[in-house]
């Protein structure tokens, strides 16, 4: 029995380390330049938004895309580049939405307006049902004929009259 165990062991070790030797290569390599430069590198990417995960800054995400986007960013500051440059240069590239705080234009307006619009189109919607039930209620409720009265009155009180 343990003859069989040790060599799947081993495999599932040999597979767990090639998997993660496999992950590790698609990882952005670290800046091994100076820490000023390197700062820079995590400011401007933490300015853009990675294009596949929609909520994580490129810097934050480990998708190959964004990892592409820290090694374009990488290789920016190395030439020299300013960050406005260098975010120039992707927001050319990709567009507005790249950025995550796209500026207050024409082609942006449903960004930064949607979810106020949004929110009122939702409180105008409950005001508006809040007042239909309102009046449902008003016209179903109607006050008891005296037949109604007395027929309740008697079985409240079990009919011991």
């Amino acid at each position: 029995m343990l003859k069989l165990i040790k060599p799947f062991a081993v495999a599932v070790a040999l597979g767990v380390m090639l998997a993660g030797g496999a992950h590790a290569a698609r990882e952005a390599t670290p800046t091994a330049f100076d820490p000023v430069a390197h700062q820079r590198v995590v400011e401007v990417s933490e300015q853009l938004r990675c294009l596949v995960c929609q909520n994580q800054s490129i810097a934050d995400s480990n998708a190959e895309l964004a990892v592409d986007l820290r090694n374009q960013v990488i290789e920016q500051v190395k030439a020299g580049k300013t960050n406005k440059e260098i975010v120039d240069y992707m927001v050319e590239r990709y567009g507005d939405f790249v950025l995550y705080k796209p500026p207050f234009k024409a082609s942006t307006y449903i960004l930064w307006l949607g979810p106020i619009a949004l929110f009122l189109i939702g409180l105008i919607a409950f005001y508006v049902n809040l007042r239909r039930r309102k009046q449902t209620v008003a016209q179903a409720v109607r006050p008891l004929t005296p037949e109604e009265k007395a027929l309740a009155d008697k079985m409240l009180s079990g009919g011991k009259e």
